[in-house]
């Protein structure tokens, strides 16, 4: 599975924006609804003043940066919106500080250093401060405060802690075109790369930039790793990586990310929803499940628009056959594959569960709420979304759904 570069995007923003402005729409906007409305009115103007600021300070610093920034720009304008939602938010704070924990020891990768950081603090607090203007309050403005300390504080000790390399390099030792737009790329590391079943990985392939994407397998002691990457309509990364990538070619793999796994001694089992290549870090936990003769019950739906596209499934069969307390559910939203699918290995193996048709939304919904499980959703934005819409609409609790949005 496959990420954006500009960033890891942070839980939910697009969506919990907008019941924030339906709530300012029918009442007395509180300062914080008055500083998020600021940051949405002008959003890509008021981030290229603060970066074009920041790179005034330090003009080095531009070399860490794409050439087109716009991308880059919109995702860290959902990450200060993000921050402001979350500060002083006891439910959502700590995940809010280790989410920028985490993004520092990323950024490692970069060499960014604590000049940087003071230098990038600066330049937010002057720009945002001259742009509020007359809508300045104290309230707003120890909202900016805790704002600009927690984006560059919070990041700067993340990289302080983790004093292990910033990137580990590999080898592509495989590819396989599963399909038209799918790969399975297999690499050998220098050394073993540390991450969690379930995370992902930042990632630099040979055409320079950093891409974040989900291994299939568990971590392991020979350093051996395995991506699933599809083309993403209008991308300008993954196309290339599905087609072009070779035997031999080097990449970088850097810093983990990601809340995605199952507790196994926490009791309850487990709903996993998987869209397209969002398979990937599900794939991962239910392989490190599996070394484990006692496991909850995990229910996987994986979906994707033809039935030709399930390209993990016959994979996921062989493991729910030794594993009882595994169901695989395809579910694909044609029923049919196009012409150019008409090669692809969707055969379906006795005992297997008949594959459904329609969104992941509707399918999974249609058995009830999954209010007694644990749910894990990946896919698309569009599909984590309607997802999770739908399950809340069916009543799971909000606090058993986990989901990292790309």
């Amino acid at each position: 599975m496959q990420r954006t570069q500009a960033g890891w995007t942070p839980p939910g923003p697009g969506r919990d924006a907008d019941r924030e402005r339906g709530r300012m729409a029918t009442a007395e906007p509180s300062p914080r609804q008055q500083f998020l409305a600021f940051l949405h009115e002008d959003a890509d103007t008021l981030s290229a003043e603060i970066f074009a600021r920041f790179f005034a300070y330090r003009p080095a610093a531009r070399a860490m940066f794409p050439a087109n920034m716009v991308e880059h720009r919109a995702v860290f304008m959902d990450v200060l919106v993000y921050v402001v939602r979350s500060i002083d938010d006891p439910d959502a704070e700590p995940a809010m500080m280790a989410f920028l924990s985490q993004l520092g020891r990323d950024h490692r990768k970069f060499g960014a250093t604590t000049e940087d950081y003071s230098a990038f603090r600066k330049s937010m607090a002057m720009v945002i401060s001259q742009r509020l203007g007359h809508r300045r309050t104290p309230e707003v403005d120890k909202l900016l405060l805790l704002l600009v300390r927690a984006t560059t504080e919070l990041m700067n000790a993340g990289a302080a802690k983790d004093t292990g390399p910033a990137f580990v390099e590999a080898t592509v030792v495989e590819h396989i075109r599963a399909t038209r737009d799918h790969a399975v790329i297999r690499l050998q590391a220098d050394a073993p790369v540390p991450y969690r079943a379930g995370q992902y990985l930042s990632v630099r392939t040979t055409l320079g930039s950093w891409r974040y994407f989900s291994p299939t397998i568990p971590p392991n002691p020979g350093g051996q790793i395995e991506f699933l990457v599809r083309t993403v309509p209008g991308g300008d990364v993954s196309g290339p990586v599905v087609a072009g990538t070779r035997v031999g070619d080097r990449w970088r793999l850097g810093a983990a990310h990601g809340s995605m796994q199952v507790d196994r001694d926490a009791g309850g089992d487990v709903l996993m929803v998987a869209g397209g290549s969002g398979v990937a870090p599900m794939r991962s936990i239910i392989v490190d499940m599996a070394r484990f003769g006692e496991n909850p019950r995990v229910h996987l739906f994986y979906g994707a628009r033809h039935p030709g596209d399930l390209t993990e499934l016959p994979t996921l069969w062989r493991l729910s056959i030794t594993n009882p307390w595994l169901t695989v559910v395809p579910v694909s939203e044609e029923a049919e594959d196009p012409w150019w699918l008409a090669g692809a290995d969707n055969r379906y193996e006795p005992g297997m569960h008949s594959r459904q048709t329609g969104t992941l939304a509707d399918v999974v919904t249609s058995y009830g709420a999954w209010s007694d499980r644990r749910v894990l959703v990946c896919g698309s934005p569009k599909m984590v979304e309607a997802t999770v819409d739908r399950l809340l609409a069916a009543g799971t609790p909000p606090g058993n759904i986990a989901f990292d949005p790309y």
